[in-house]
């Protein structure tokens, strides 16, 4: 099926989004997977593992809606783009990361304590499939006024196409800072 351009861009986000994981994760082992570059930082796979439950809790936080949309037949009328605020919000996300836009992850979506890379990574590749299935299952709906709740910030109503947006630039933003991670573990291997 051929999906209008914006639709098939969001795909191609998620699909290059997997293919930099794949090549993060390549040829690492567990030592070089866990590995932290100062206490308190996150690791590889817990960069992956934080991916992972963040594409989880906001895909069941817009997936009521979605399926309401469907169910009346709110048929897509506008591309499925997000507003001004929406793209405000988006370039927060947008690595390199600038630490006036550095938060804490909320509680619900923390990496779990030292997660092991091959899980992490079969956690992170499984929600991509998921984000995907979204996609196509709602890709007829209007998605750029269709509404939910953010799941993290309970005051703020974004579209379903923002959604989706914020999804593919948070994984940008923790790749990036996976790869940094990975490049500082390579000068520095972690003690056997």
């Amino acid at each position: 099926m051929d999906h209008p351009p914006e639709i098939a861009a969001l795909l191609g986000a998620f699909d290059a989004a997997e293919k930099d994981a794949r090549a993060l994760v390549a040829g690492l082992d567990e030592a070089l997977g866990t590995w932290r570059a100062a206490p308190g930082s996150w690791s590889i796979a817990e960069c992956l593992d934080h991916l992972a439950s963040g594409n989880r809790v906001y895909l069941r936080a817009m997936e009521p809606s979605a399926q309401l949309a469907l169910t009346r037949g709110r048929a897509r009328r506008t591309p499925a783009v997000p507003g001004m605020l929406g793209r405000w919000f988006i370039a927060t996300f947008e690595p390199p990361v600038r630490p006036r836009y550095k938060l804490k992850a909320p509680r619900t979506i923390r990496p779990r304590p030292s997660p092991a890379l091959e899980d992490a990574a079969r956690q992170f590749f499984q929600s991509q499939d998921e984000l995907r299935a979204f996609i196509r299952r709602y890709a007829e709906i209007d998605l750029a006024s269709v509404a939910f709740t953010n799941p993290f910030v309970r005051v703020f109503r974004f579209s379903l196409a923002t959604g989706l947006h914020v999804l593919a630039a948070h994984e940008r933003r923790h790749l990036w800072q996976a790869w940094r991670v990975r490049d500082a573990a390579t000068r520095s291997p972690p003690s056997a």
